[in-house]
């Protein structure tokens, strides 16, 4: 394994959870994505060193299937894609009805949390206060 692919993973699940926890939408969704590409580089980092095309023929012994790469992380990585692809969109998707609807990008607080957190606070089984 390269060193260079390792820390290059490091920094894209570094900046990506630094991007995660801002309160601006956009920053999220390039964050998510930033984590996504990164931890697919792990999972194809873990498939090891190159190899053979992992097909098995007729004419194969037992010594040759050490040499076959193997494809599950392959796999892996493939189907991270196609699902980090639908949630991206469906994260912009909630971004712009966010911005349509209030003109801003960044996330409120929810006044309901906000008073259940204050101090002397608290709510019965039915929601109201005390």
């Amino acid at each position: 394994m390269s060193w260079l692919t390792i820390i290059a993973a490091g920094v894209l699940c570094g900046c990506g959870a630094y991007l995660l926890m801002s309160r601006q939408l956009s920053r999220v969704i390039v964050g998510f994505g930033l984590m996504g590409h990164g931890v697919n580089l792990v999972l194809v980092l873990s498939g090891g060193e190159r190899g053979e095309p992992a097909f098995v023929d007729a004419g194969t012994t037992a010594t040759d299937v050490a040499r076959f790469s193997d494809p599950l992380p392959q796999a892996f990585v493939l189907t991270a894609i196609v699902i980090s692809f639908g949630v991206v969109a469906f994260l912009l998707a909630l971004a712009y009805r966010s911005w349509c609807l209030s003109g801003a990008d960044d996330v409120e607080d929810d006044l309901e949390d906000r008073r259940i957190a204050a101090p002397g606070q608290r709510a019965d089984r039915n929601g109201a206060a005390s």
